[in-house]
């Protein structure tokens, strides 16, 4: 799935352009990728071995070709380079991170499934954190959607003064989003807990970096998680994870 997904995002996100494509041929090729994805899906095979392992797991995982669809109508919208309204990025956001969980859930539990509750419980968790990592990402990337790629996804070609404001909402807005995720975390297979629990501790340890900064620092510094605190807290969710509890309800 990470390979279908990184491919989509690299036809969008330069790659193509570098190589002398034009928006129109680079749509082509977004659409023959497309078109590869879903025949492989039809019939179970494909001579790209990425692609031809995701139809697999499309199948083994029961992954919904809804989800699917909705990732590439994302990627498509990267090569139309306007500013988003709330609308237009919540639709975005939707088939960029959101239905990534989704697909994320559907292969963590195609072994041990989950009860009608938990399932729900998690579905929610998993598009909260989703959104939450992608809006994360905005955030830290926004010089260059911005000035090299042309997204102005959070609209930060408001007045100078006003952009401080904003990007303490996107902070509180993320924050809500990973403190829905949390509890969700302790209702997946272990095998899986702890790394979604990294993952977690990981974007937001970058979320309180970028709290910290203002947005003009933001837009010049490509803010990291230095590798020694990845690191520590790769261990304390492999500490963590197994002791976690599901919330009561």
């Amino acid at each position: 799935m990470y390979a279908v997904v990184r491919i989509a995002d690299e036809i969008v996100d330069g790659v193509a352009a570098a190589a002398g494509l034009d928006t129109n041929a680079i749509s082509a090729e977004l659409d023959g990728f497309e078109q590869q994805v879903f025949r492989a899906t039809r019939t179970g095979f494909s001579t790209n071995p990425a692609v031809h392992a995701f139809a697999g797991t499309v199948h083994r995982c029961h992954i919904s070709e809804e989800h699917i669809r909705a990732f590439f109508a994302s990627m498509r919208r990267d090569l139309d380079p306007t500013a988003y309204d709330q609308a237009a990025l919540d639709d975005y956001i939707w088939g960029s991170a959101e239905v990534i969980g989704l697909m994320c859930l559907a292969i963590f539990t195609a072994d041990q499934p989950l009860s009608p509750a938990n399932q729900q419980r998690c579905e929610e968790g998993a598009r909260r954190l989703g959104a939450a990592f992608q809006k994360i990402n905005f955030l830290r990337d926004v010089g260059d959607d911005t000035i090299a790629l042309g997204r102005d996804y959070l609209n930060v070609q408001a007045a100078v003064e006003q952009r401080d404001v904003d990007k303490r909402q996107i902070v509180v807005d993320i924050t809500a989003d990973l403190d829905a995720a949390y509890p969700s975390i302790a209702l997946l297979p272990t095998a899986a807990r702890a790394g979604v629990l990294a993952a977690y501790l990981i974007f937001r340890d970058l979320c309180a970096r970028l709290d910290h900064m203002t947005m003009s620092e933001i837009m010049s510094t490509r803010v990291r998680v230095p590798a020694v605190m990845k690191a520590r807290l790769v261990a304390q969710a492999c500490v963590q994870a197994p002791r976690l509890r599901p919330p009561t309800m």
